[in-house]
């Protein structure tokens, strides 16, 4: 990973307020890491080393403990997502119809690699295996808006629209 993709810390002290009053919410119920770990996510929009070592110390467990459910975990992150969260599908359908291609080109166009946020936090990328609309292959999404029969060349367009917060190009 590059320098300019790290994304630095940057909680604030109603976040940590907030995830103090989770912490202690849950501090005394067996299994009480699981609805921790969710609710962070949700105060911080990710689960940051610092996040963990926080839950970590309210919950008076191992580091590693935190961070084993994390990683086992689907659903938590443990990087920032964009404010436009874009998803390549790498499914079968897509696959064969060039969305390599495409996220080769929404990587470019952004300076980062899948799973990465933009320094800005404006845009992320992640890949997918299906979004179900293999006729419309290849496909990406920006949200809720779906792209399909996408080329290359039309990624720039679609990514400015968003730059401008216009959103939902043609």
């Amino acid at each position: 990973m590059s320098e300019k993709t790290l994304n630095e810390f940057k909680g604030t002290a109603e976040q940590e307020a907030a995830l103090k009053d989770v912490i202690a919410k849950h501090h005394d119920q067996p299994g009480g890491l699981m609805p921790v770990l969710q609710e962070a996510q949700g105060i911080y929009g990710y689960l940051p080393l610092e996040v963990q070592q926080m839950v970590a110390d309210g919950l008076g467990i191992s580091l590693s403990e935190v961070y084993g459910v994390a990683t086992f975990y689907s659903q938590f992150s443990l990087t920032p997502k964009g404010k436009h969260q874009i998803s390549v599908c790498l499914g079968t359908a897509c696959y064969v119809k060039g969305s390599d291609k495409i996220l080769e080109a929404v990587e470019n166009q952004l300076g980062i690699k899948s799973g990465e946020c933009t320094p800005d936090g404006l845009f992320s990328i992640d890949s997918c295996r299906c979004v179900g609309a293999c006729g419309l292959a290849p496909v990406m999404t920006i949200g809720e808006e779906v792209y399909g029969k996408l080329v290359p060349d039309q990624v720039k367009k679609i990514l400015d629209s968003y730059r401008n917060e216009g959103g939902a190009a043609e």
